[in-house]
């Protein structure tokens, strides 16, 4: 097993410096406000302790780190207190001592679900030593919180007690928010919802106000707001912000005065950043650029800083003097270039956000990336790239999903459709496909196709379809509802909502995209939204790819499609990647499933006549770190 150790260096370059060796690693590391301590936490999970050096000795021979906390259950998520005399955590209420023996013992088979001990938050007293708990309350267990500028409030969420709706990805749903007075440990509770997600409190620079946000009128998938309220007004009344806002309003950072609070949202095939005015509710527009966007705060130089990539320029980091520099790029500071060899040296498809209409006339949206040489009036073979969420957007980023400019260099027209269900256009269109997973999506994106064909620009005998996750949901309901596309790869896609919803780790958003009623009590809608139940329509040459322990879309959706796919007699490929995770978490596999895929579509798509081969993977490692490769075409 491998831990991680914490290394020392100066601003100005030299040789990083060993600080630990502990045995157990470091997990997490932080100074103190005033500057004079280095925290850390170290040891085994479930009992990491807190360490930590004076900042004073880091630079003797050989700094020594005091260790501070020896609590019973372990540190867990764990804070400074604005005034650093003091360190917040949350940690279990008691410890399964015979669950740690098995595991020991390498009886290690995983539970479901298991059953956990409750969360508390506590404090660490600097100067004493010495440990109080804030909350006993068993109604709740204790998650993330946050430290008002004072020290005074603390903000946390409550989670659920049940086994079933704690520790799960949707546990937020099932969670509220408390306010903690450290002054003197009385706690409110400012939310009781049911299953509505709240984000973490926000205080204002000078702790005299509060705000979180949540859906509109505490509707499931509505549009967030912003909800603000006097810090010391138990019990008193929020006020609604960003309600004339056609999207989310969220707390990404407050001005110094508290009269502001910036956020970062999608609009239509962009990201920018806006601001909510505290004293009206109005939401106002900053920046308009046709790029991906997104502003930041950092709290311990009151510096501002901005991400910026366009189609054409890389991510990177800027810093700025102020707000009103946003609309100005010429005056930003440029603080990192990670890819300059990318913007110099690799040549690019134009990109540019394009507007049709769906079948019900709706306008829809998305990204276009033209092939390298583009020639106006010539026709060139499409890809359909299709966004995972479905609650998500495809913007003027760098680079494309997918490895769109990939396909873009090969010759490939590429559509990026932000069909139904999409961010960035409304409440209405995001929401409007519950109960309906796939009609109005599906029109969208065909309506896409067939535009981009009305405008002399796309073969129509040469289209293929890829996507991940509700991508891959939409490739598997391409593959069983029409034959207009050569080929199709899916990753990650549904077959089956009824055997998924038990599979997941995703239930509630599950449910209310297929009509916010349980499958036994609506059986044949959650069937006739299936890809599967209409499998025997299928035709299309398809790529079905899937991580073995994926958690969100589980592989034995795959092997449902693969094995329906192959006793009907449709050509298919399925691949299953190694791993626990949605994506595919390794580079190297990562790149095997971008040549083995273009690989496919060219063969199906185009006709080139070359199916993928091992040999066009490992020629691509530099000498030395694989095996030799014969250069003969076998057979």
């Amino acid at each position: 097993m491998l831990f991680r150790s914490l290394y020392m260096m100066h601003l100005d370059g030299g040789e990083a410096r060993k600080l630990t060796d502990a045995a157990g690693g470091v997990s997490n590391f932080s100074f103190s406000k005033d500057g004079k301590w280095l925290a850390y936490t170290s040891g085994r999970a479930g009992n990491e302790q807190v360490y930590a050096y004076a900042v004073a000795d880091l630079g003797g021979d050989a700094p020594k780190a005091t260790q501070w906390t020896r609590h019973t259950t372990g540190i867990g998520n764990w804070q400074w207190s604005p005034d650093s005399k003091r360190i917040y955590f949350v940690t279990s209420d008691s410890i399964d001592r015979e669950e740690r023996a098995r595991r020991d013992q390498r009886f290690t088979v995983d539970a479901r679900d298991p059953a956990s001990s409750l969360k508390s938050l506590w404090s660490f007293d600097i100067e004493g030593r010495q440990e109080h708990r804030f909350t006993t309350d068993t109604s709740y267990s204790v998650g993330e919180f946050t430290i008002a500028p004072n020290g005074r409030w603390i903000g946390f969420h409550g989670m659920s007690p049940s086994r079933y709706e704690r520790g799960i990805l949707e546990e937020n749903d099932y969670a509220d928010l408390y306010l903690l007075d450290v002054s003197n440990s009385k706690i409110e509770r400012l939310t009781k919802n049911d299953i509505i997600s709240e984000g973490p409190i926000s205080f204002s620079p000078n702790s005299q106000w509060l705000a979180f946000f949540a859906p509109d009128d505490w509707k499931f998938m509505h549009n967030e707001r912003l909800w603000l309220r006097k810090v010391d007004d138990t019990g008193g009344q929020f006020r609604k912000l960003g309600a004339d806002f056609d999207g989310d309003v969220r707390t990404g950072f407050w001005s110094v005065n508290g009269d502001t609070i910036y956020f970062n949202a999608g609009y239509r095939a962009t990201q920018n950043v806006f601001a909510t005015i505290v004293a009206t509710g109005h939401v106002v527009q900053l920046t308009d650029y046709k790029a991906s966007v997104s502003l930041s705060h950092d709290e311990a130089t009151g510096r501002l800083l901005v991400n910026y990539a366009d189609p054409r320029t890389p991510a990177a980091t800027y810093t700025l003097a102020g707000i009103p520099a946003l609309k100005d790029r010429a005056g930003w500071v440029q603080l990192t270039d990670p890819n300059k060899w990318a913007r110099e040296q690799l040549a690019l498809g134009d990109e540019e956000e394009i507007t049709w209409k769906s079948k019900d006339g709706t306008p829809v949206g998305g990204v276009l990336i033209k092939p390298l040489g583009f020639q106006a009036g010539k026709k060139y073979p499409l890809i359909v790239a299709i966004h995972g969420g479905p609650a998500a957007a495809d913007v003027l980023g760098f680079g494309g999903g997918y490895n769109a400019q990939a396909y873009a260099g090969s010759g490939y027209i590429v559509l990026e459709p932000n069909y139904r269900a999409s961010t960035n256009y409304g409440q209405k269109f995001k929401i409007e496909t519950a109960g309906d997973y796939f009609s109005k999506g599906y029109q969208d994106i065909m309506a896409g196709v067939d535009y981009l064909i009305a405008q002399g620009i796309v073969d129509s005998t040469q289209m293929g379809v890829l996507g991940w996750s509700a991508g891959g949901h939409y490739a598997n309901w391409i593959e069983t509802h029409t034959t207009r596309f050569k080929a199709i790869s899916s990753g990650a896609g549904v077959a089956n909502w009824t055997s998924m919803w038990a599979q997941s780790d995703t239930h509630r958003l599950r449910e209310w995209y297929l009509g916010d009623k349980m499958y036994w009590d609506d059986y044949m809608n959650w069937w006739k939204q299936s890809p599967i139940a209409t499998i025997k329509t299928a035709k299309t040459p398809m790529f079905i790819h899937v991580v073995y322990g994926d958690p969100r879309v589980p592989r034995p959706q795959s092997e449902e499609m693969h094995y329906g796919l192959s006793a009907l007699g449709v050509t298919n490929e399925f691949w299953v990647y190694p791993g626990n995770s949605h994506g595919i978490p390794d580079v190297r596999n990562q790149y095997v499933k971008a040549v083995a895929e273009m690989n496919f579509l060219d063969y199906y798509v185009r006709g080139n006549g070359k199916k993928f081969a091992w040999r066009d993977v490992l020629s691509a490692l530099p000498a030395g770190n694989g095996p030799s490769v014969a250069t003969e075409v076998v057979p």
